[in-house]
């Protein structure tokens, strides 16, 4: 089920992900140019009204469609898209992720059936026309019917939504959002569902509290630096590195791994996120785009005028209370967070489920490996870190003419011969390239994997 989750909410995010640049291009005009920006400028200002309904909801249609069916099914989610955008009175953005995928997998099928009766020398003819004809259905479907019950859907979710809102109860959002992230659908909440509903009232009122729900580094903060005053072993000495990297870099998932360790500092990050939560709420501020990656550099910049002290303020309530909770539960509970004692015993509890405590893995021979693929889930973050930190390693060992490169764990390259993933992405891993070893970390920065590829990769074997 957690797979499942996992790959459902990839796909959701991975429509908007590749087109952040786009959301922070409306983000920065927006802050910069309304009325109650930066600099009013009403020539610039009316850029942000047809980027947020027309531009960017084709750009997540053409995302979607392509990722079903390369160019074409983009085109044709793009086609269609334009259905549900002129349809509606509202952003389309989940509209668009609807009809792109739908519309792009219409066209696959239907590829599949004609391309083998096609006359020789029709082939462009037919694909033109039929990618015309079956675009202009859809739209006219999305106009009339996927629009209006988009837009029912959409004053749903508002009154729900509303009544958090209204009733001071958005902190609880934290119960769901916290620990989802820890299972690596943070990418998913934030782009997938929270983004769209933030968009939506940046466009009403210029700002929304919606992008700070999962983006805020606070929480994680507090973790990293309750492991830096009472962890244990490599988990501490990491710890110090991984502040850096969460809190300016943005990558939050660097975090994940310290509380996978130790499951009871959830409480803490909770804590910590619906403090922040209350702060923001009670000051009324908000960002004008999503803050991707989660930085705090990437926060300040999306937040509106007269909007940092409130911001700066829930990042700070929430890490401080993340760090009360955490730091007292790291030393009462006895588990400071020994990665080297985690890791190992990780390693015997696999061997003793095989049935072979002295077992040995051969792995490809050095001179035949040419390409290592770093996964995490949108390939983005996590991943390009790890890359770095292993072709440093690999070019150090003498192994510079290995390919290290970074991908999504649901879109591993077919000819990785060795996959570096997170062990709680191993399912994923091992169903997007089933032919590649796997090698499972826990943790981004200090993983001793790292040495062990290294040495594996000298001795032509691995225990």
């Amino acid at each position: 089920m957690k797979e499942k989750v996992q790959v459902f909410g990839r796909f959701l995010s991975g429509m908007v992900m590749p087109n952040i640049g786009a959301f922070i291009a409306w983000g920065l005009i927006t802050a910069l140019f309304i009325p109650t920006g930066w600099y009013p400028n009403e020539a610039i200002g009316a850029l942000v009204s047809p980027m947020v309904s027309m531009l960017l909801p084709l750009l997540i249609a053409y995302t979607g469609g392509s990722a079903i069916y390369g160019q074409r099914g983009g085109v044709i989610g793009a086609i269609t898209a334009m259905g549900v955008i002129v349809g509606s009175s509202i952003p389309m953005f989940m509209g668009a992720m609807i009809v792109g995928p739908v519309s792009a997998w219409v066209i696959k099928q239907f590829d599949r059936k004609i391309q083998s009766k096609i006359p020789a020398g029709f082939e462009m003819l037919v694909n033109n026309f039929s990618l015309g004809i079956i675009g202009a259905i859809l739209t006219a479907i999305a106009l009339k019917g996927v629009a209006p019950f988009v837009e029912v859907m959409n004053r749903v979710m508002e009154s729900g939504v509303g009544f958090f809102v209204d009733h001071r109860l958005l902190p609880l959002a934290s119960v769901f959002i916290e620990p989802a992230k820890i299972l690596f659908l943070n990418n998913a909440i934030n782009h997938g569902i929270l983004s769209p509903m933030g968009i939506q009232q940046v466009e009403e009122i210029g700002k929304s509290i919606f992008f700070l729900l999962e983006a805020n580094p606070g929480p994680g903060l507090g973790i990293l630096l309750a492991y830096c005053l009472a962890g244990k072993g490599s988990a501490k000495s990491s710890a110090p590195g991984a502040v850096i990297i969460h809190f300016l870099g943005g990558i939050h998932e660097i975090y994940f791994p310290y509380i996978l360790m130790n499951p009871l500092l959830l409480l803490a990050v909770v804590a910590g996120g619906a403090s922040g939560i209350f702060v923001f709420q009670l000051l009324g501020v908000g960002l004008t785009s999503p803050a991707s990656p989660g930085s705090i550099l990437a926060v300040l910049a999306m937040t509106p005028r007269g909007g940092y002290f409130g911001v700066l303020a829930g990042v700070t309530v929430a890490a401080v209370v993340s760090f009360l909770v955490a730091l007292p539960l790291l030393r009462f509970s006895g588990k400071g967070g020994d990665l080297e004692e985690s890791t190992e015993k990780m390693k015997q509890m696999k061997q003793e489920s095989k049935g072979n405590q002295n077992a040995e893995k051969k792995m490809t021979p050095a001179e035949t490996v040419k390409k290592i693929v770093f996964a995490c889930d949108a390939g983005m973050g996590s991943s390009a870190m790890g890359a770095t930190i292993l072709k440093k390693k690999l070019a150090a060992a003498g192994f510079g003419d290995i390919e290290v490169v970074h991908s999504p764990v649901s879109s591993i390259p077919k000819d990785a011969q060795i996959v570096v993933t997170h062990k709680e992405l191993k399912e994923r891993a091992a169903r997007s390239n089933p032919e590649a070893e796997l090698i499972l970390i826990t943790n981004f920065m200090a993983a001793p994997e790292y040495d062990e590829l290294v040495e594996a990769l000298k001795n032509k074997q691995t225990h």
